[in-house]
């Protein structure tokens, strides 16, 4: 992506009653991204408010262990709760992230970030907006991981992230990871599953065999 396409991206925000954002916005840097690139390791600093604009990026922490816990995930449109919170407190990321696929961003700089918290009614909504409704998201996430059961997150994992054909492609690592658990225990649960014929289990690859089981097995238990 060669050219700013913001408005197709937010296009409530094209025509603003104060006019300040969109030229905040033409201003902007672009940021381009490959698969699998770091956008901001644990203790950098934060330089940058960043809207996406194309792509998928992961925003994950490490327990002591090594082990990854998958905190959220940002898309087309989205901004990143952690880099706003650390340009209101002026501190460093206490995360990382990671792109998925090729990813196209918006860059604002700090000090462009807060003349326009403290200039534009429409830019402080939006922030304050997207900031709200991803800090909601992250803590039902640790909610879920706290205190749901395993078994039921994990049945409910699989009925969402499968595609039309019932089937999904991961490992049993990242499907660990994006639950906030422990491969071992992924793969004994999954394993379990697949003894009462719900799915089957191939190498890097997952089959519903009995959706509407499977499905009874999350409403229910």
């Amino acid at each position: 992506m060669t050219e700013n396409n913001w408005r197709q991206v937010l296009p409530d925000l094209n025509e603003p009653t104060d006019g300040m954002i969109c030229q905040l916005l033409d201003d902007a840097s672009i940021i381009s991204l490959e698969a699998n690139s770091t956008v901001f390791q644990y203790g950098d600093e934060c330089n940058n408010y960043l809207i996406l604009l194309q792509g998928r990026i992961k925003v994950f922490t490490r327990a002591e262990n090594g082990r990854e816990i998958l905190l959220y995930r940002l898309s087309q449109g989205d901004s990143c709760v952690l880099t706003t919170s650390c340009l209101f407190g002026n501190r460093n990321y206490p995360a990382e992230g990671k792109t998925e696929t090729a990813v196209t961003a918006l860059a604002i700089s700090a000090d462009r970030f807060n003349q326009a918290l403290q200039q534009s009614a429409v830019f402080r909504e939006l922030v304050f907006s997207a900031f709200s409704l991803h800090l909601s998201d992250l803590i039902s996430l640790v909610e879920e991981v706290a205190f749901g059961k395993l078994d039921l997150r994990l049945a409910k994992y699989l009925l969402n992230q499968c595609d039309s054909e019932d089937t999904l492609v991961s490992t049993h690592h990242n499907i660990a990871t994006e639950l906030g658990s422990a491969r071992e225990v992924i793969s004994r649960q999954l394993k379990e599953f697949e003894s009462k014929g719900m799915i089957t289990i191939n190498r890097g690859r997952i089959k519903i065999n009995d959706r509407a089981a499977l499905q009874d097995f999350s409403d229910n238990k």
